[in-house]
């Protein structure tokens, strides 16, 4: 029997757990995110009362190793603690020798799906192609954050942060550079 995790966004989505033959497992919160759509709701419900789907709690050790794994491809500070939980659940799984697919059309879950080599299956997107590391910078004075950095804003302009893939052709130059060059140009014009 297959196992899949199922995110808040597969339910809005329209998933139907009594279509499924999949097991499927959420956590608590999923039941709180999706109070809003009552038929949504009961449908959760009923699938919940007949034991279609089960909520489960993930273990610390793998909230844990999620957490890592989130930080250090800079996908930490967008993922919600359901999102979390998700992804711990799933890895619990995968280290119990199950193989769980995560249900979501959340591209940062499928960015650590991918990096925790769990398989992910998205409802109203294409999903992502490949594994994105994000590097978290300042728009205004350029200045390079950490992946697990806590603040959302510049803590030497005060400028809101903004996130962007790692590039692994260095070749061209970043803006940063053009600015520094054109800067140097009007420096030498002036003159």
């Amino acid at each position: 029997m297959h196992i899949i995790v199922l995110d808040t966004s597969a339910f809005i989505a329209g998933y139907d757990p009594f279509s499924s033959k999949e097991r499927g497992i959420i956590v608590s919160k999923v039941q709180e995110e999706i109070k809003i759509n009552s038929i949504v709701s009961i449908r959760l419900e009923l699938a919940i009362e007949n034991g279609i789907i089960e909520v489960k709690i993930p273990l610390e050790e793998y909230k844990m190793k999620t957490i890592e794994i989130a930080n250090m491809l800079g996908d930490s500070h967008v993922l919600s603690q359901t999102d979390l939980d998700l992804l711990a659940i799933a890895l619990e799984l995968k280290s119990e020798g199950l193989k769980p697919k995560i249900v979501t059309d959340d591209y940062s879950m499928q960015n650590v799906a991918n990096q925790m080599k769990i398989d992910f299956i998205p409802l109203a997107t294409m999903g992502i192609n490949h594994l994105l590391k994000w590097i978290r910078y300042c728009p205004a004075c350029f200045k390079k954050y950490s992946n697990n950095y806590k603040s959302k804003i510049c803590s030497i302009c005060g400028t809101k942060l903004k996130r962007k893939p790692e590039r692994k052709n260095r070749a061209r130059k970043t803006i940063k550079e053009k600015r520094e060059k054109q800067s140097k140009i009007d420096l030498q014009i002036r003159k």
